[in-house]
């Protein structure tokens, strides 16, 4: 049987309080159990900037996770943050070094939500702080109802890598964010959209596996969510 892909996972982090009285790291079972459904070996990486290249020395891909918090506006030329933008600068200044050290290799990256989000300004683009603010006629990105269940669809690019996994033209998707892509950098396309206009979804064609979704593909809520890890993990394998 062939090696599973050692697959780097970013973890969220937490000040001390609530789990414990020290800072902590925290991260959802499903991301790891999707993993390792599509035949990765995930590992949790902590928030070390400076070991970003050492880690990738030793993983075969790089899985940059959603959280409750967005990416500093200051990175991608955004002007003072929203009121209700949210920032957690240690685990931004991580991911955003293992990021471009992974594109900078060519290993495969995939990021959900924020991690999509992060990507994108990894390829030079740049982010709207808050929906209702900016997108006219918005749908509620933060849906009321469970993460488990759709909070709307999404229209799949053609032509798109995204496209070419998931084998649909909508894909029903869970929603859990404020911010989204504005403009996906330079070389970059969005691959799929919400019906208000909202990206869902960044690629980019110059690598051999950048894909960043809005949603949460881990939940599975459509049916062809595994395809996503399935098809990130195949490209770590190579």
């Amino acid at each position: 049987m062939a090696s599973r892909p050692i697959i780097g996972v970013t973890l969220d982090a937490e000040p001390a309080g609530g789990w414990s009285r020290l800072p902590w790291y925290a991260l959802r079972q499903n991301y790891f159990r999707a993993v390792v459904e599509a035949g990765g070996l995930p590992v949790a990486l902590p928030h070390h900037p400076e070991l970003a290249a050492d880690y990738l020395d030793r993983l075969d891909g790089l899985l940059v996770t959603g959280g409750a918090f967005d990416v500093d506006p200051a990175l991608w030329g955004g002007g003072p943050p929203h009121p209700k933008v949210t920032l957690k600068p240690g685990r931004t200044d991580f991911e955003l070094a293992a990021v471009r050290a992974a594109l900078a290799r060519d290993m495969p990256v995939l990021g959900i939500c924020g991690g999509q989000q992060l990507l994108a300004v990894a390829f030079g683009g740049t982010l709207i702080q808050h929906i209702p603010d900016e997108v006219e006629g918005a749908l509620p990105h933060e849906q009321p109802n469970p993460r488990t269940e759709p909070g709307h669809e999404v229209e799949v690019a053609g032509d798109t890598l995204l496209a070419a996994i998931v084998g649909a033209s909508r894909l029903a998707v869970n929603s859990a964010h404020h911010q989204a892509v504005a403009t996906p950098g330079e070389g970059a396309v969005v691959n799929a959209r919400a019906p208000d206009g909202v990206v869902e979804g960044v690629e980019h064609p110059g690598y051999r596996f950048a894909l960043g979704v809005q949603w949460h593909p881990e939940y599975a809520v459509d049916p062809r969510d595994p395809a996503i890890f399935e098809a990130f993990v195949r490209a770590a394998s190579r």
